[in-house]
C-alpha cells in the first residue's frame, strides 16, 4: 500500500460513524490483510441476550472494507455472505480478520474469520468487492 492509500484507508475509518459509534478498533491495516476488534455491549444484543448476527456482519465487513481498500482506488462491496458459527454475549470480545483471496482486474474476493476472546470461532465471511473509477 503507497503512503497515499495508508493515509486514505485511515482517513476513511476516521469518517466511518457507524464503525466508530460500534466501538471497533483497527488492530492492523495491510494490503488485503485487516484485523478489526469490537467488544460486545449491551445495546449489542437480540431479544435472546446474544449478540445481534447483524452487528457480527458489520464488524466482518469493516474489517473487509480495510482489506479490500489496499491502493489509491476506491474499492466496495459487490456482495457478501455470512455464516454464523457460535452465538456471545454481552462482555466478550470478537476479533475479525480479514484476508484477499485473489484480486484480478476490478474484482477480489476476501475472506473474513470471526473469533471470540477465546478464539473460538464466531462467523466466517466471504465477500466479494469491486473498484470503482474514483480515487481516494
Amino acid at each position: 500500500m503507497t503512503d497515499a492509500a495508508t493515509a486514505a484507508n485511515r482517513a476513511m475509518m476516521q469518517r466511518d460513524l457507524a464503525s466508530a459509534a460500534l466501538g471497533m478498533v483497527v488492530e492492523l491495516d495491510e494490503p488485503g490483510h485487516a484485523v478489526v476488534s469490537m467488544r460486545v455491549r449491551d445495546d449489542m444484543t437480540n431479544g435472546f441476550h446474544i449478540t445481534h448476527g447483524g452487528l457480527v456482519f458489520t464488524l466482518a465487513d469493516t474489517a473487509f472494507a480495510i482489506a479490500c481498500n489496499e491502493d489509491d482506488t476506491v474499492t466496495v462491496a459487490a456482495g457478501a455472505d455470512i455464516t454464523f458459527l457460535k452465538s456471545t454475549v454481552a462482555g466478550q470480545t470478537l476479533t475479525a480478520t480479514a484476508v484477499r483471496r485473489t484480486r484480478s482486474g476490478r474484482t477480489g474476493l476476501y475472506d473474513v474469520s470471526v473469533v471470540d476472546e477465546q478464539g473460538d470461532p464466531v462467523a466466517e465471511f466471504r465477500g466479494r468487492s469491486i473498484s470503482t473509477n474514483r480515487t481516494l
